[in-house]
């Protein structure tokens, strides 16, 4: 199907009540370059919104009329922008595409029935498509794994928790008898006595 623009009156989408309040919105998650990731715990129940023309704004209509939609997840990621000393590294995915698909295969590879808050998504912008229109830039590709809340809970430690080292990691006394035996090596190949 093709795409198509057409101003229909719809009520005018309204910002959250923290966005309106603090003056901005959630950040779009990035993908400039091939190899490009995003990763990130989902914050909030995932919402299907209609698609806009990033020109004019505009809500976008197949040929037939239908509304193009998109489905738009929060991610709580560790990106942050210097510019913005308030970034709190929460970033808008817009699923939609090939990323749609991309998407529900790894959320079908984890055994889920879809995303769920407190989920982490991961993107990856793998490879460029072919581009069917020579007036547009090849439609992009991306991997994605997804682990479902409660896997992703289960290998998250608690806030403030750090994980216990483990014993056998642990920093070994040097022994007296070995120093003393190196000791005596260098000495000799240096041609010196030994220290004791």
């Amino acid at each position: 199907m093709k795409e198509n623009t057409m101003t229909v009156p719809t009520q005018p989408q309204v910002p959250s009540a923290d966005d309106f309040l603090m003056g901005g919105g959630v950040p779009s998650a990035k993908f400039p370059a091939i190899g490009a990731t995003v990763t990130g715990r989902i914050t909030e129940r995932p919402t299907v919104e209609q698609q806009r023309d990033y020109t004019t704004g505009e809500l976008k209509f197949w040929d037939d009329g239908k509304a193009q939609m998109q489905l738009v997840v929060t991610l709580a990621t560790s990106e942050r922008d210097p510019a913005n000393p308030e970034d709190d590294g929460a970033r808008r995915l817009y699923v939609k595409g090939q990323l749609k698909n991309a998407v529900a295969q790894a959320v079908r590879a984890a055994g889920a029935r879809g995303l769920e808050d407190g989920g982490t998504l991961t993107v990856t912008y793998s490879h460029d498509g072919v581009a069917k229109n020579p007036r547009f830039n090849a439609p992009k590709n991306f991997t994605v794994q997804y682990v479902p809340a409660a896997i992703a809970e289960l290998h998250t430690p608690e806030p403030g928790h750090a994980p216990a080292p483990h014993p056998g990691y642990a920093a070994v006394p040097p022994n007296p008898v070995v120093q003393a035996l190196q000791a005596q090596q260098q000495a000799q190949g240096a041609g010196q006595a030994p220290p004791f």
